[in-house]
């Protein structure tokens, strides 16, 4: 009686072919994503993607502002490139820094009409761009698992 063949072991120093597929896709993907949306947010609005992310997440905040403390954990930014970032902001006229009333460590980012401004015209730029290079070449059904999928991952990190 001959038993089943059994999976492969992996090797500890090595991922298996489709393991090593799906990350190096995963990276690929996001890598280039980001590029060619950067690029075009660039050109267009004189933004970065993180410029961008950081605009958004303050612009659609409540009353358009946002703590620093929080839009760090948004960003994918080391806490002093997001302060770097929010100068660079300030310093073109698209957020604008208010003292913390309850916190005197704390700041508040909040957006000024002129990034109000940008960001309507970035996001529209942004999102076509998402549409294009991303989620036409995905279907809906696809894209509910990839969904599904990302909140896995996330759950367990």
């Amino acid at each position: 009686m001959t038993s089943p063949p059994s999976a492969p072991i992996p090797a500890p120093d090595r991922l298996q072919p489709e393991e090593l597929q799906a990350w190096r896709g995963m990276l690929q993907v996001h890598a280039r994503l980001t590029a060619a949306l950067d690029d075009d947010l660039r050109r267009q609005h004189g933004l970065s993607v993180p410029g961008y992310e950081v605009l958004m997440f303050v612009g659609d905040a409540e009353e358009g502002q946002a703590r620093m403390a929080d839009l760090a954990d948004r960003v994918l930014l080391s806490r002093s490139g997001l302060t770097r970032l929010v100068d660079r902001l300030v310093a073109d006229g698209l957020l604008q820094r208010r003292a913390c009333e309850d916190d005197g460590r704390g700041s508040f980012a909040q957006i000024t009409p002129d990034g109000r401004r940008r960001l309507q015209d970035a996001r529209r730029t942004h999102l076509d761009g998402v549409r294009r290079l991303f989620l036409e070449h995905v279907g809906a059904a696809e894209q509910r698992q990839l969904g599904a999928l990302w909140e896995r991952v996330l759950a367990a990190i």
